[in-house]
């Protein structure tokens, strides 16, 4: 299969152009969603917000960002005045509900990819040498733990086409945001989302 290469996509291990999309179907705002795909620290940023509140809320989160301080860069985010981020957080509309804790964590993501990866993000993909190596690149960002790791992976797997040597092997065999390519998609897994978490809480109680 032919590789494109653009933003997201590197000379190793960019997008199958049979699998590669222009947007991710997270917001219900085609802008949003179509951020996420062109920008990948949006991505990265939208799945750091992603703990208690719904999906719709946290990915589009970047383009509120972008929107208030004119840039996703990842050396700026790291250097700014954390007072500039936190208030770009807090709005109003809030782009979470702790904007101020979600401004430290994405300050401190930003960091760690100015650090790492001179401020490029989609190195944690082209750069990776196989499946394996993309998740521990994954795992390293601040704030994300084991299900934030598989939903990413499998986003970049079967939405983006990052199909580094062995990623089928790493790929979860649980429904995660790597399966939504639609908005009914999205719906069904928040449906399916919720009736589990139900169920737990029922087995708790």
């Amino acid at each position: 299969m032919a590789i494109i290469h653009d933003r997201l996509a590197g000379p190793r291990f960019g997008y199958h152009r049979s699998m590669s999309t222009d947007r991710l179907y997270l917001t219900g705002d085609d802008e949003a969603d179509r951020l996420l795909v062109s920008e990948p620290m949006a991505l990265l940023i939208g799945f750091a917000l992603d703990q208690q509140v719904p999906v719709q809320k946290a990915f589009s989160g970047p383009k509120v960002l972008l929107e208030r301080l004119g840039s996703l860069d990842a050396r700026r985010l790291a250097t700014v005045d954390f007072a500039t981020l936190e208030a770009a957080a807090k709005g109003p509309p809030a782009i979470h509900r702790f904007p101020s804790a979600m401004a430290k964590r994405v300050q401190e993501l930003a960091a760690h990819i100015a650090n790492t990866y001179d401020g490029d993000a989609a190195r944690i993909w082209t750069d990776a040498s196989d499946g394996r190596d993309l998740k521990r690149r994954i795992a390293a960002l601040p704030g994300f733990g084991q299900m934030k790791v598989a939903s990413l992976t499998a986003v970049l797997a079967n939405r983006l086409g990052v199909r580094p040597p062995g990623i089928e092997q790493e790929l979860p065999t649980w429904p995660t945001l790597g399966d939504v390519d639609s908005p009914r998609a999205l719906a069904d897994y928040q449906a399916t989302k919720r009736a589990h978490k139900a169920a737990l809480r029922a087995e708790q109680g």
